[in-house]
């Protein structure tokens, strides 16, 4: 059998221990973690199954290479020897995206030029592509999706640091986060990677009620109701191993049947979402209808004040409210978190709620006593997540 490929799941960081948590699951060892990123060996069935099953991923990796490079010279000698056509087709394009720190060849642009030019020697009829410098192995947290309806190139990154070099070609493609159904969306929308990260990280299973009082365009119900019915997360979006020479179709096509194979029929138990925005209500039912949900995650427009909990419980209150940064003033919100924390309280005694927060103060106004689950980031926004138990 051949050497397992060196792997790299990119995440946002502060949700390293999700991920490791979720490669466990998929009987892929994690092993050395970093901030926004944990590596992995694995087959490429392996390679496989993350890029189709991770939630709270927004990308993979795999390492090309490793090599000293402190002089041009010695770049382009070892780029010769990358083997870049098992992963960029004849008549295909390459981008790249190049960090240097600490290192002789500080030219990020440079460095990517010689790399392209090595790329077209080496593959018949290829097109370097826009290059690209910045966080390396890291992604943009609001980065836009492409709207070229050209196939996206073939992403490599390349990382100097004091000289040394590795090079990773991007087995995802799009960003993994884009599950391919939001295309609706409300005011301030949340990843879909961060809130699978709350459920995960919450422990919430999907054999209790849950309900977002907040829900927006539906992201965490549509979420919640991909994780209840043991849904892949990646079964209806393309990825760029895809379009490898050295792409496995037999394994590929094994991967998807057994992830199939394990799909609930419905979710166990209610999932629901409400927001007093009818438009955003409208948003979150066409989302769920295209993340295949819709009977899985109910959606009404409703205010807090009119919350009852479903039948079923004790359950789930998971939910991402106003942060009063990007929508609307914090100042007026105390008085909403003080609402929660009360509504919660008189009608949902025994229930879990997690929480994601940019303000303490707001988080103190819903009188709950909160245990953290992780800090993270959103659209630039220092955030943590947090769990509670109303009492009752």
């Amino acid at each position: 059998m051949p050497a397992p490929l060196q792997c790299y799941a990119v995440t946002t960081p502060g949700l390293e221990s999700v991920l490791a948590a979720e490669l466990t699951g998929l009987r892929l060892t994690p092993g050395e973690a970093s901030p926004g990123g944990i590596a992995f060996a694995a087959h490429h069935s392996g390679l496989y199954r993350a890029n189709l099953e991770l939630r709270s991923a927004s990308r993979v990796l795999v390492r090309v290479a490793a090599f000293h490079a402190h002089s041009f010279f010695e770049l382009e000698r070892h780029a010769a020897a990358v083997p870049w056509d098992r992963f960029v087709p004849p008549g295909g394009a390459v981008a790249f995206r190049v960090t240097s720190k600490k290192s002789k060849l500080y030219h990020q642009d440079a460095v990517a030029e010689r790399l392209g030019r090595a790329v077209v020697a080496a593959v018949a009829g290829v097109v370097v592509g826009e290059r690209g410098t910045g966080n390396g192995e890291r992604d943009d947290e609001e980065s836009p999706a492409p709207t070229s309806p050209l196939p996206a190139p073939q992403l490599f990154v390349a990382r100097l640091w004091r000289d040394e070099l590795i090079l990773s070609a991007d087995a995802s493609g799009e960003l993994l986060h884009r599950r391919g159904y939001r295309l609706a969306t409300a005011k301030a929308p949340m990843r879909e990677s961060l809130a699978a990260a709350m459920l995960l990280a919450a422990g919430w299973d999907g054999s209790a009620p849950l309900v977002d009082p907040f829900c927006g365009a539906g992201t965490i119900p549509i979420e919640a109701a991909l994780l209840a019915r043991r849904l892949a997360p990646g079964r209806r979006r393309p990825f760029a191993f895809e379009r490898w020479p050295s792409f496995e179709g037999a394994t590929w096509s094994r991967i998807k049947h057994d992830a199939e194979a394990r799909v609930l029929t419905r979710a166990p138990a209610p999932v629901a979402g409400f927001d007093r925005d009818a438009g955003a209500v409208e948003a979150a039912r066409a989302n769920a209808e295209r993340a295949g949900v819709a009977a899985d995650a109910a959606f009404g427009q409703q205010a807090l004040s009119a919350f009852v909990p479903p039948a079923g419980g004790p359950g789930w209150v998971v939910t991402n409210p106003p942060w009063g940064v990007r929508v609307g003033a914090r100042a007026a919100l105390r008085d909403l978190y003080a609402s929660l924390g009360r509504v919660l309280t008189e009608r949902a005694p025994g229930w879990t709620v997690v929480l994601l927060s940019a303000d303490r103060r707001l988080e103190a106004a819903t009188g709950l006593d909160w245990e953290p689950l992780f800090h993270a980031t959103s659209g630039g926004v220092d955030v943590r997540a947090l769990r509670a138990r109303v009492p009752g």
